[in-house]
């Protein structure tokens, strides 16, 4: 199947539940990126800003771009100007790196808080605790030019399904929770990032309203290997 075909088959199981499609366009050509642009998609997510940065410059502006690998802070001064979502915080360094970049830039820099569900050791994020932790800590109340717009969270990668589910389920459990508790009044606190190409279907039966599917659009990826990388 072409990657129009791919998308048109997502989108009507997405956008029948009210869930955005992030198109996961790491390691895929300008042309290959294009003709997702050509059949409506208009966010994509990149995992390494060097590429992202690249590929940001080359084509059309109006693309949502989304960050969502492991971010570096001294690489956060090359995407502020430009980037729509940061998905993966995982400290407040990191998030007071974007706070200094987007005032630099005069830009409110929208964020999801990663956090950790996996039962393997290769995840970043937070854990419950510290999670608590950030939301109380006056440092991170003093910043105002990042808006947590909710969190984002990446299974084990298993093929048992109850495990999936569960880390799902504790997610959105942890979700609810969060946004009662610091972010009742806040409507731009909505957004729940789960679910990959190998696991969004539970991701959506679970709660998720954002899921990062690469692979199931382009195909298999191929690598490449960048200098500097995230």
């Amino acid at each position: 199947m072409s990657i129009a075909s791919n998308l048109e088959a997502l989108k009507l199981e997405t956008e029948a539940v009210g869930v955005q499609l992030v198109a996961v366009s790491k390691t895929k050509s300008n042309s290959e990126i294009m003709e997702a642009y050509a059949a409506g998609q208009r966010v994509f997510g990149e995992n390494h800003v060097q590429e992202l940065v690249e590929k940001a410059e080359a084509l059309p502006k109006d693309i949502q771009w989304h960050m969502i690998g492991h971010l570096q802070t001294n690489k956060v001064k090359y995407i502020a100007p430009f980037i729509n979502l940061i998905a993966s915080v995982d400290s407040l360094k990191l998030l007071k790196e974007i706070n200094k970049h987007a005032l630099k830039s005069g830009r409110v820099i929208d964020c999801l808080l990663q956090v950790y569900i996996a039962e393997e050791d290769t995840k970043f994020g937070f854990d419950h605790a510290e999670l608590i932790e950030l939301l109380r800590d006056e440092e991170f109340i003093a910043l105002k030019n990042v808006r947590i717009c909710g969190l984002m969270g990446i299974a084990s990668n298993t093929d048992n399904e109850k495990v999936i589910k569960a880390e799902f389920y504790e997610l959105k459990m942890l979700f609810d929770g969060i946004k009662a508790s610091f972010f009742r009044k806040e409507d731009y606190f909505k957004i729940l990032s789960m679910g990959m190409s190998s696991d969004y279907k539970i991701a959506i039966q679970e709660g998720s309203n954002m899921v990062r599917i690469g692979s199931t659009i382009f195909g298999k990826r191929v690598i490449k290997h960048y200098k500097n990388n995230d």
